[in-house]
C-alpha cells in the first residue's frame, strides 16, 4: 500500500468542504481507538487525560501484579502504555508518574518473586535514569518525587545484577541533593 505523505494529505484536504471534513473526522473517530483518545483529550481535556492515565496505570501495574493470576512481565506492553499516554496527553507530570509506577512495580516484583534477568534490570534502570534526567531539569519535579525515588533505591537493596548500585548512583548523581546539604 502506498502511504500518503503529509504534504499530499494537506493538499487533498484543502479541496474538501467543512461538512466533508467533519464526515472524514467522524469516520476516523469510529475506526480507531487511538483517534478517539486523541480527540477526547483535545476536546474534553482534563477528564479525558485522567481516564487515559488511569487506564495506562492499570496496564503498567497489571504486567507486574494483575488482579488475578501472575504478572506476565511484558515490559514492552507496560512501556508502550506509558509512551501512548505521553503522546496522547502531552502531560509531563503524569508521564513521569507512570514511569515511577513502572520502576516501583518492577522493584516490588523482584522483591516478591526473586531475581529476574539482566534485561529486566536494564529496563528498570533505564526508566529510572529517564526519571532522574527529568528531575535534574526541574527542582519542583525533583521535590515532588524525591521521596519515591529514594524509596526505590532503598527497596532495591539486596537485589542482584548490580541493580541497587546502579539506582543508588543515579539517585546521588542529582545536583539538587548537593544543594540540600
Amino acid at each position: 500500500m502506498t502511504k500518503l505523505k503529509v504534504t499530499d494529505l494537506k493538499k487533498q484536504l484543502k479541496n474538501y468542504e467543512e461538512k466533508e471534513l467533519i464526515s472524514i473526522i467522524l469516520e476516523l473517530y469510529k475506526l480507531d481507538k487511538t483517534v478517539q483518545e486523541y480527540l477526547s483529550v483535545k476536546f474534553v481535556g482534563g477528564d479525558a487525560v485522567d481516564e487515559l492515565f488511569e487506564r495506562a496505570e492499570k496496564e503498567v501495574k497489571d504486567e507486574f501484579f494483575p488482579a488475578k493470576g501472575h504478572g506476565k512481565l511484558r515490559l514492552a506492553v507496560a512501556k508502550q502504555a506509558i509512551s501512548r499516554f505521553k503522546k496522547l496527553s502531552k502531560d509531563h507530570l503524569k508521564t513521569i508518574e507512570l514511569m515511577l509506577i513502572y520502576v516501583e512495580n518492577g522493584t516490588k516484583f523482584t522483591r516478591t518473586y526473586g531475581d529476574i534477568d539482566l534485561r529486566f534490570y536494564n529496563s528498570m534502570e533505564s526508566m529510572y535514569d529517564n526519571i532522574i534526567m527529568e528531575c535534574e531539569k526541574s527542582k519542583e519535579l525533583f521535590d515532588l518525587f524525591q521521596d519515591r525515588l529514594y524509596a526505590i533505591v532503598e527497596d532495591s537493596d539486596g537485589i542482584g545484577w548490580g541493580y541497587h548500585d546502579a539506582l543508588e548512583n543515579l539517585y546521588y548523581s542529582l545536583s539538587w541533593l548537593e544543594e540540600d546539604e
